[in-house]
């Protein structure tokens, strides 16, 4: 399991450097910066969770049965540590 330190890193690694492909400002993103705000449209937000699978090895939003939609880079990781929490199996 990943720790969420190491999560946050992969995620902001990721979404920066999305951002720079797709255009983006080099500006300073941090775990409040709104996805939305930075400029991914659906396309590159589907982009990024395919590169975070590849990164971290699984996808949480094809466990979820409601959609989620974080708007915030701190959101999009809290998704990827509670999936981990999830499937972890009780301690016995």
């Amino acid at each position: 399991m990943l720790e969420r330190e190491r999560v946050a890193e992969i995620v902001l690694r990721e979404v920066v450097k999305l951002i720079k492909e797709e255009g983006g400002e080099d500006g300073e993103v941090s775990l409040q910066s709104g996805l939305a705000d930075s400029g991914l449209d659906s396309l590159a937000f589907a982009v990024l969770v395919t590169r975070l699978e590849q990164s971290m090895g699984f996808d949480p939003f094809l466990a979820l049965e409601d959609e989620i939609f974080p708007r915030t880079v701190g959101e999009l990781v809290e998704v990827y540590v509670g999936h981990q929490m999830e499937s972890v199996p009780p301690h016995r």
